[in-house]
């Protein structure tokens, strides 16, 4: 599951950039989902880095 933990964030972007091409809603006024989405895949990504080092895992 950690290998693919990468996806996150791509399908999520490209998720929102469909919403928004759908509504059409400029890129610009989205901006602001684009970098949520990015910080909370960077959230869940350290969260995942401290658990495997807590546990000690390879």
């Amino acid at each position: 599951m950690f290998r693919v933990l990468f996806l996150l964030p791509l399908l999520a972007c490209l998720g929102w950039y469909l919403f928004l091409r759908h509504y059409g809603v400029p890129i610009k006024k989205g901006r602001k989902g684009f970098i949520y989405i990015l910080v909370f895949s960077t959230a869940v990504l350290g969260f995942f880095i401290l658990m495997m080092r807590l546990t000690n895992s390879q």
